[in-house]
């Protein structure tokens, strides 16, 4: 579907909605944490580019990227990789999580924490 000097997109053999597409590096890394910095902003650059695509041309009327690093979090395929997933008003598709708001005291000792 595209492909450059550093990424590969094509789309996914189970897909979630219609053009959903998943973009990697062609330099393997096993997830987000172990990819080389340029190897992000390429797949990163590429998946901007496939998401503008498939607003255009599918007539999306929205997008998510989706990224899973580690099996916590989903990912099933170790190689780094995003998923473009092109959304529709009616593509029945819902991520099954609720927000409710944090506690103060934890997110200002949390945020304290992560401070670089």
């Amino acid at each position: 579907m595209y492909e450059d000097d550093r990424t590969i997109a094509f789309l996914d053999i189970n897909p979630l909605t219609r053009g959903h597409t998943l973009v990697i590096p062609r330099r393997h890394c096993v997830n987000l944490l172990d990819a080389r910095t340029e190897d992000v902003v390429a797949v990163s650059l590429t998946a901007q580019q496939i998401a503008r695509t498939v607003s255009d041309r599918l007539g999306a009327d929205g997008v998510n990227l989706l990224q899973a690093t580690g099996k916590a979090a989903f990912q099933t395929v170790m190689h780094f990789h995003v998923h473009v997933l092109p959304r529709y008003a009616d593509d029945g598709f819902v991520l099954p999580f609720e927000r409710t708001p944090g506690n103060d005291a934890e997110l200002d000792e949390l945020a304290a924490r992560l401070k670089s």
